[in-house]
């Protein structure tokens, strides 16, 4: 079963079984993987992310995992530019592209398709905009738009300021109407909401943290205190955004001398469960997600097949 017009979105907290679930979903529905995870973009670091194996990735294709240096900026406005060509790019092959993670800013500009603040942004155009509101008034500066955009004229008022210059200073930088990516930012949404599946994984919390506490001690048995010491060496340091990712800064922590090895584990199974936390908070505010508890199977494999089930019922629905 082919379906490249949808995408499903399989999200969840941290260490809730995406990866083993998401790859059985994706071989049955002939799908290719986008990781939605914001520090699994970066290249050195597999242990503390639990990236993908490379066993895992032969079965099924991955795409946005090891895709800069920990050294490289790297933000939600580039993620969502390279998640929607990959998604193009799988659909066009005639597969399903199956966007996986926990990372829910990145999930929301790729499903909302959203128009960034920095988008369009140019601080010297700005500050001449600025400059001239200033010496001319804002009647000036909208006359200006109602020339180069009228149909955002209509939705801004005459006194919003800051407004108006924002919609000037994204037509002088790109040449294009902010009008016009408005509605191609609704168009996007629109189609993706009528083809969109997005389903959470759920696990009782006990058992949950019980998988999360196992999870660190297997990062800690493939070597990930060598992993961050190789990081260290390269010249990645903690002040790095990659710097600051769960498990790598807790690590560092400790071979900087401020606490043991024990307690550095401690640290990163308390904070990982503190993070999949707050996932569970930012998901259960989005209606669309339709939950699905798998700790109530007996295998992924299991999980994987109601999760199939619910996507070709919405399929056959539309």
């Amino acid at each position: 079963m082919s379906a490249p017009d949808w995408l499903v979105v399989i999200t969840g907290p941290t260490a809730v079984g995406k990866t083993e679930i998401s790859i059985g979903v994706a071989k049955a529905l002939d799908g290719e993987i986008v990781s939605c995870d914001s520090m699994q973009v970066y290249k050195y670091m597999d242990i503390g992310t639990a990236k993908a194996g490379s066993e895992e990735q032969r079965m099924v294709p991955h795409h946005l995992i090891d895709v800069v240096t920990p050294d490289e900026d790297f933000n939600v406005a580039r993620f969502q530019e390279l998640a929607e060509t990959a998604i193009s790019d799988i659909a066009s092959r005639g597969k399903t592209p199956i966007l996986v993670g926990g990372t829910g800013l990145y999930i929301k500009a790729v499903v909302d398709g959203f128009l960034f603040p920095w988008e369009g942004a140019s601080p010297e155009i700005r500050g001449s905009l600025e400059l001239e509101a200033k010496e001319k008034g804002n009647e000036a500066l909208y006359a200006r738009l109602e020339q180069v955009d009228p149909a955002a004229a209509k939705k801004i008022h005459l006194n919003d300021t800051r407004r108006i210059i924002r919609a000037l200073e994204v037509y002088l930088t790109t040449g294009r109407p902010i009008s016009e990516l408005w509605r191609e930012g609704k168009r996007r949404k629109r189609a993706r909401l009528d083809r969109l599946v997005m389903i959470g994984l759920v696990r009782k919390r006990e058992e949950l943290y019980k998988r999360i506490d196992a999870r660190c001690d297997k990062m800690m048995e493939l070597g990930l205190v060598k992993e961050t010491k190789r990081l260290l060496e390269q010249g990645y340091s903690r002040t790095l955004t990659s710097g600051q990712a769960l498990g790598y800064k807790e690590i560092v922590g400790h071979l900087n001398g401020e606490y043991s090895l024990e307690e550095a584990v401690d640290l990163i199974k308390r904070n990982t469960r503190r993070y999949a936390k707050r996932q569970l908070i930012w998901f259960r505010a989005d209606p669309r997600v339709q939950w699905l508890d798998v700790g109530v199977f007996d295998s992924a494999h299991e999980a994987s097949k109601c999760i199939l089930a619910l996507v070709k019922g919405k399929m056959a629905a539309m």
